[in-house]
C-alpha cells in the first residue's frame, strides 16, 4: 500500500472559485493490479480550461465529479509497474490526479525523454499550451509579413508563444497583460511591438486604437470580454480569430453577451475560429520539430511560475484565474 495525498472537488463554485471548494486528504493505493502502473507526479500543469470543469456546464470535457479528486496534465515518474508498456523509472506525460501518486491503466499516457528539457517544459514550451499556441497562429491565425497580429494574454502559457511566433511570421504584433512587468517582458524578450495593460487601460478600445492605427489582421483571443469587444471592432476586412478561450468570463454567473453588430463578420468577410487542440493531436509530431528546433535555435522564449508542494495548488489555482501567474503555471509536487 501507498499512502497518497491528494486534492478533491468539495463542491462546485458558484461565482469565485473559493478554498472551500477544495479538500485535502489522505488515501491508500494498493499495489497496480495487472495492466496498471503506480506515477509518483513531479509536476502538475493549471489550466483556466480546469474551471468550467469544475462547473456541470456542457463542454468539451466531462465535469469533475464531487469528492472525487481533480485531474489535470501532469508529469510523472513510473514507480511500479504490472504493465508491459512501462518499467520503474519511465518518465511519463498525460492526464493525473491532483495527488502526490496516481493508480492508472496507463491509457493516454506517454513516454517522454526527461534529457531533452526539463520536466515542468514538456508541460509548457513542449507542451499543451505551446501546441495550441502553435496550431492556432499557424493554421487559423496565419499571419502575413506587415500585418498586425493581437495576443489577449500576451504573457500567458499559450500567448507568450503564440506572439512569438506571429513575430517570426514577420508580422507586427500587440497584446495585453495585467501588470506593466509582463507587459514590459513581452516587449523586451517575446519581441512583441507593444503591449497594455488591461488592468489599468480604462478603456481597451483607445488602447488599441493608439496600439494598431492599421487595424488588426488576426486576433488569437485568450481573455473574451470587453478585450474582445474592442478587438472585434477594430478587426481588418479578411480578417481571422483564433479563439482559444474566454479566461475573463470563466467565473461570470450571467453569461456576457456578445459583440454588437454581428454582421459585421459578414461586412468583413471576418473567419471566427474557436478550436481544442485535443482535436488535432495527428499535427503533434509537427509541432514538436517545428518548435522543438525554434528552442533549440535560441529563437523561442518562455517564462514559468513554479509553485511548491501539492496543498498550494489550490490557491495557486484560483490565482491562475486572476492573473496572479507568470507564464505557464505549474505544481512542482515532489
Amino acid at each position: 500500500m501507498t499512502d497518497a495525498m491528494q486534492v478533491v472537488l468539495a463542491k462546485r463554485p458558484a461565482g469565485d472559485v473559493t478554498a472551500d471548494c477544495f479538500r485535502q486528504e489522505t488515501v491508500k493505493l494498493p499495489a497496480p493490479r495487472d495492466g496498471e502502473i503506480l506515477v509518483r507526479t513531479r509536476f502538475l500543469s493549471l489550466d483556466p480550461y480546469m474551471r468550467p470543469r469544475m462547473t456541470e456546464m456542457r463542454s468539451y470535457t466531462p465535469p469533475f465529479e464531487l469528492e472525487k479528486p481533480l485531474t489535470g496534465g501532469s508529469v510523472g515518474e513510473v514507480v511500479e509497474s504490472n504493465n508491459p508498456r512501462f518499467a520503474r523509472g519511465d518518465a511519463v506525460i498525460g492526464m493525473l490526479n491532483w495527488a502526490t501518486h496516481t493508480l492508472h491503466d496507463g491509457r493516454g499516457l506517454r513516454k517522454i525523454d526527461p534529457s531533452i528539457a526539463p520536466l515542468s517544459a514538456h508541460l509548457g514550451v513542449l507542451g499543451m499550451p505551446s501546441f495550441t499556441a502553435w496550431y492556432g497562429m499557424k493554421q487559423i491565425c496565419k499571419p502575413k509579413a506587415g500585418e498586425t497580429v493581437f495576443v489577449s494574454a500576451a504573457t500567458g502559457a499559450v500567448g507568450q508563444v503564440a506572439g512569438q511566433l506571429a513575430k517570426l511570421a514577420g508580422a507586427r504584433v500587440v497584446g495585453c497583460a495585467g501588470d506593466d512587468d509582463k507587459c514590459a517582458w513581452a516587449m523586451r524578450e517575446a519581441g512583441y511591438d507593444a503591449c497594455f495593460n488591461h488592468k489599468t487601460e480604462r478603456e481597451p478600445g483607445a488602447a488599441l486604437d493608439r496600439l494598431c492605427p492599421q487595424g488588426i489582421d488576426a486576433d488569437f483571443e485568450n481573455v473574451g470580454g470587453r478585450i474582445f469587444h474592442a478587438v472585434f471592432e477594430r478587426l481588418n476586412n479578411f480578417g481571422r480569430v483564433a479563439f482559444c478561450g474566454a479566461i475573463s468570463e470563466y467565473q461570470d454567473q450571467k453569461p456576457m453577451a456578445g459583440p454588437p453588430k454581428m454582421f459585421t463578420i459578414v461586412q468583413r468577410r471576418l473567419t471566427i475560429q474557436g478550436f481544442i487542440i485535443s482535436d488535432h493531436i495527428s499535427s503533434m509530431g509537427d509541432f514538436i520539430s517545428e518548435v522543438g528546433g525554434l528552442l533549440k535555435a535560441g529563437k523561442l522564449k518562455s517564462r514559468e511560475t513554479v509553485v511548491e508542494g501539492l496543498a498550494r495548488a489550490p490557491e495557486a489555482f484560483m490565482g491562475l484565474l486572476r492573473g496572479a501567474n507568470f507564464g505557464k503555471l505549474v505544481v512542482k509536487v515532489g
